[in-house]
């Protein structure tokens, strides 16, 4: 990914990158992909039935990763209120989605690998949202 060196030259960053920030996006466009990857792999299982909440729970956390990396990403102007409150909210879907994966990885691999995205996710954005101070 090109996010760190793309964000060094923001004229709004000035090479004061929030490293934590940075580790945040990388992690939630990586989750977004393997929770796409993730429900497209649970789609083509055999006993589908059983997989419903867990692809509901990729497609939730791949659309709340994608919006947070973008919101994330995004420095001229501020809006850190909201940005901390998807980060949060990224956490928490990421929490839920990594969870439910763990209780198939024992039988799909893409699950337990969509569990560590997820995992890894969860601790950058909780991360990420402490760095966060919304001015009013």
């Amino acid at each position: 990914m090109h996010v760190q060196e793309m964000l060094r030259t923001h004229p709004h960053v000035r090479g004061n990158v929030n490293d934590a920030l940075l580790r945040c996006i990388e992690h939630c466009f990586d989750c977004a992909q393997a929770c796409v990857v993730c429900a497209d792999a649970c789609l083509g299982e055999n006993k589908i039935e059983l997989l419903k909440q867990c692809i509901r729970l990729n497609m939730d956390c791949a659309d709340l990763c994608a919006a947070t990396g973008n919101l994330a990403s995004r420095r001229t102007g501020t809006n850190e209120a909201v940005l901390r409150m998807a980060l949060q909210l990224c956490a928490e879907a990421c929490r839920a989605c990594g969870e439910e994966c763990r209780r198939h990885a024992d039988k799909h691999e893409h699950c337990r690998i969509c569990a560590e995205a997820c995992r890894a996710c969860e601790a950058a954005c909780r991360e990420a949202a402490g760095t966060i101070t919304p001015r009013h």
